[in-house]
């Protein structure tokens, strides 16, 4: 809905990855719930233990990349601190946008794409003329 409503997509931290790093775990609590599921009292305890986790370690991941990237926005200038915010409503940018949006020298610009892929806040696309930029 959110996406429909022109939202744009940011992948920060992703409970799939974290439940498909721990598959035996959640195996083996769906289970522990199965087994019970047709008596007259179902055990949810194991699943529901298991997803809470899930949660709480993906949270954890978040938090420590927001501090991340904090850190990392704090060493950068304006400019750099500004550019992943356009990577976001079109999904991509280019320096060629950039440079006519601020009026920035193009050495300037491409010095800091470089730099925000280094940080890791940018990913680079493409080759030569056709290179753009989203978020990883």
């Amino acid at each position: 809905m959110l996406l429909q409503a022109g939202y744009a997509h940011a992948p920060y931290s992703s409970r799939e990855r974290i439940i498909e790093h721990s598959k035996e775990g959640d195996y083996f609590a769906v289970r522990q719930t199965q087994t019970t599921r047709h008596t007259d009292k179902p055990n949810w305890q194991p699943c529901l233990l298991f997803f809470l986790r899930a949660l709480q370690q993906q949270k954890r991941r978040l938090a420590e990349k927001i501090e991340r990237e904090k850190r990392a926005l704090g060493t950068l200038p304006e400019l750099a601190v500004q550019i992943p915010d356009y990577a976001q409503a079109p999904s991509r940018v280019t320096s060629r946008d950039r440079v006519r949006e601020h009026g920035a020298s193009p050495n300037t610009v491409k010095a800091t794409f470089r730099t925000i892929v280094t940080n890791e806040l940018l990913v680079r696309q493409g080759a030569g003329r056709s290179i753009g930029y989203s978020l990883p």
